[in-house]
């Protein structure tokens, strides 16, 4: 998302009250809604609605041309290189969430895009620590290259920091806790998923709340393995089974046959 959790986007007090309440539509799974409170009449506003509408189909597998709609807008609007670095930023991330989902494979215009936005947006500007994450997310879930994502996500994460970008540090602490987990490290893993569900948390974001509570089981023993994916059932039944991605997660394990359940 270009528009996270920073001062002035409707997560800390004393924000403007629209910001206030799009991020609390978004935060709760109400991405249609919180695009409507916004009007299309400058580029910054255009960029914010096509990223809410990115981020509706990469949580949901919906809203496909409601999303290229707003993108196409927002390039469009677009007149410096901040504003077209992050219209071309939106536009690899909604390459990535189609090919991610078996939409349509659109990863070499996800790649093309996200190089476009690495020529406009500086090294050190707020926009690059997402761009960076969005380039990890390539490297580890479409060319399986967990050494590159580890590079980029660790860039990302260092630039959230620096901006104070809260829901940001969020994913980054998510991903490089679950690229820990697959080479075994789960203590290192258990600190970033708790980081990472820590900050949900004190953000109310929602949405991503459920996912982090998932993740964070992967790393725990029973019984708490158990109360933690309970309660991720619970938030993903309460916000009507989205992110849709995550019902796979949630799914008991059947057993093998002549195995007992555990």
């Amino acid at each position: 998302m270009a528009h996270t959790a920073m001062s002035g986007t409707g997560t800390t007090a004393g924000d403007d009250p629209l910001q206030t309440a799009v991020w609390r539509l978004r935060s709760r799974a109400c991405w249609t809604d919180a695009a409507a409170l916004l009007q299309p009449g400058t580029a910054q506003a255009s960029l914010q609605r096509a990223s809410l509408l990115v981020e509706r189909c990469l949580y949901t597998e919906q809203g496909w041309e409601e999303a290229e709609d707003a993108l196409r807008t927002a390039e469009a609007q677009a007149h410096s290189d901040e504003e077209r670095g992050a219209a071309a930023c939106e536009r690899g991330q909604l390459a990535y969430a189609s090919t991610l989902h078996g939409v349509r494979d659109r990863a070499d215009e996800a790649r093309a895009a996200l190089g476009r936005a690495a020529a406009l947006i500086p090294p050190g500007a707020a926009g690059r620590a997402l761009l960076d994450f969005r380039r990890g997310l390539i490297a580890e879930n479409l060319a399986r290259s967990p050494q590159a994502a580890l590079a980029a996500h660790r860039r990302a994460h260092a630039g959230a920091s620096a901006h104070g970008d809260a829901l940001l540090l969020s994913f980054t602490w998510r991903h490089l806790a679950g690229l820990a987990l697959r080479e075994g490290e789960v203590a290192e893993a258990r600190h970033g998923f708790a980081e990472s569900l820590r900050i949900r948390e004190e953000l109310g974001y929602l949405v991503g709340t459920a996912p982090a509570l998932a993740s964070l089981a992967d790393t725990e023993p029973e019984p708490e393995a158990s109360r933690l994916r309970a309660e991720a059932g619970r938030l993903f039944r309460l916000l009507g089974g989205v992110p849709t991605w995550l019902a796979r997660q949630l799914a008991p394990v059947t057993p093998a046959p002549g195995q007992a359940a555990s």
